[in-house]
């Protein structure tokens, strides 16, 4: 079967990914997941995306908001607000342990692809998951009414303001085994998630868009009649690029990387790459599992 590897953001990335970890062995599967979101709050190390990605796999994630954790209370969160802390951050009671453990390990000194390895194992999640990086990666958003914005200020206790510019750090290298995995792959599917904010954070590592070269990367579309499945991202693109969101705005924005889209029927894209259009939406993990198989015959009738 084809090593796949799967980059990944948040709520749609997490979904494809569940998927392809339905119809692929654990083996050959490896999870890139973006940690630009990642902050400090309460004391603790928040990994959102990785969070959700693990969840999602475990089969633990809220379905209808597609994060945090099914059955989850909040009385953590309404004692601290008693408290006067910062509650705009919504922390549930059960995804605590969770942020506990991690603090507790990366305070050890132990890197953060260990921990997420390790995390992942205790609840039974098989495919490899890694962080795109061990060391702070933080996005920072631009904004017209409040200046420089943490990603999470930005979209979470500011609600996703109009955007001027997103800053991604370029230094930090990415975690170990990521390139050794990209140069194994036999494909490479970039999950429905923010270009700008999910999945560039990722290409942005030193020698990852390199190891991509020459490989068949295949896309599965965020966008559905020129508006996102979920998120900001419509505004985003017309915002940074002055053009509606469309299809080939998609493609042109990651440049030449892309061999192949997954878009949804009944629309068009004129850009020159292999087309596969079918329902795009993942409402269940049944369409979860019929994208994954349609985008793994799609990548063998494209190469």
């Amino acid at each position: 079967m084809t090593r796949v590897v799967a980059l990944s953001g948040g709520v749609g990335g997490a979904r494809l990914v569940r998927g392809l970890a339905r119809v692929l062995p654990p083996e050959r599967l490896t999870v890139v997941v973006n940690t630009g979101d990642d902050f400090e709050h309460w004391g603790l190390l928040i990994c959102p995306d990785l969070d959700t990605v693990t969840y999602t796999l475990a089969g633990l994630s809220h379905e209808e908001q597609g994060w945090g954790l099914a059955g989850e209370s909040f009385h953590a969160l309404a004692a601290m607000r008693r408290l006067g802390q910062e509650d705009w951050f919504a922390l549930g009671d059960a995804d605590l342990a969770t942020h506990l453990a991690r603090t507790q390990a990366w305070r050890r000194g132990e890197p953060l692809h260990a921990i997420t390895a390790a995390l992942a194992a205790q609840l039974g999640v098989g495919p490899r998951l890694l962080p795109m990086s061990d060391e702070p990666c933080p996005t920072r958003v631009v904004t017209e009414a409040h200046g420089v914005l943490s990603f999470q200020q930005w979209l979470v206790r500011h609600r996703a303001p109009a955007v001027r510019e997103i800053l991604i750090p370029a230094p930090p290298p990415p975690a170990p085994g990521l390139l050794e995995a990209l140069a194994d792959a036999e494909l490479v599917l970039v999950g429905p998630s923010n270009p700008y904010v999910s999945i560039d954070p990722i290409l942005s590592r030193p020698g990852v868009r390199q190891q991509l070269a020459g490989k068949p990367v295949l896309a599965l579309s965020p966008l559905v009649g020129g508006a996102a499945v979920k998120g900001p991202l419509a505004e985003m693109m017309l915002a940074l690029t002055g053009a509606p969101a469309s299809q080939e705005a998609l493609v042109a924005h990651y440049g030449g990387l892309l061999t192949g889209l997954a878009l949804p029927a009944g629309e068009r894209c004129e850009a020159p790459l292999a087309l596969l259009p079918t329902d795009t939406l993942m409402r269940n993990a049944a369409d979860s599992e019929r994208l994954a198989r349609e985008l793994l015959r799609f990548a063998e009738r494209a190469s």
